[in-house]
């Protein structure tokens, strides 16, 4: 199975006509979206071209592709405009031999107390991070609309238990440390 994963959307109309032409362009089985589609947060500024009603529309138009975790900027009146379930805490996704976690991250320390290794998926930081701790890897895919410490716009593909990041405007493949 192929996994396109992404976090932090924020409501940016911009950022996610973005991400949706490289949906399109990648061609993965699933969008995981790792929380916080529509609402920017009462600590972040506005994203660029914040129009959530014209998030709603595009995330409802590829609902049957969309897996999704709620994010702490989730809520219950976001989950009644949209056509896919945003409200679980967490998801266990198993592709053969390759099981992944995916959680929001502002509980990850809730989520991986009880695992013994694998590998977890969170957003939230809005900073890519791919690190093992206490035998869990850990992946951030960084943030679509409104990234921090000088990371990219961005997203990661996920295939036979690989990750690779990439940026929402260029496409281009890069590390960050």
């Amino acid at each position: 199975m192929k996994l396109m994963i992404a976090s932090d959307i924020h409501g940016s109309a911009y950022y996610m006509r973005l991400l949706l032409h490289r949906f399109e362009e990648e061609s993965p089985d699933r969008l995981l979206l790792l929380g916080d589609l529509l609402y920017h947060g009462p600590r972040n500024e506005l994203p660029r071209d914040y129009a959530p009603k014209e998030v709603i529309a595009m995330l409802n138009a590829i609902a049957p592709k969309l897996l999704c975790v709620r994010g702490n900027c989730d809520a219950e009146v976001d989950q009644m405009v949209l056509d896919f379930p945003i409200m679980a805490e967490y998801a266990l996704i198993c592709d053969g031999e390759h099981s992944l976690l995916a959680t929001h991250g502002h509980h990850l320390e809730n989520i991986c107390a009880p695992l013994n290794g694998g590998t977890v998926l969170f957003g939230h930081t809005h900073v890519p991070c791919d690190s093992v701790e206490n035998g869990i890897r850990l992946i951030n895919p960084g943030s679509v609309s409104i990234p921090k410490n000088g990371s990219r716009h961005s997203y990661m593909l996920c295939s036979g238990g690989v990750f690779i990041r990439k940026d929402v405007e260029s496409g281009e493949e890069y590390t960050f440390i």
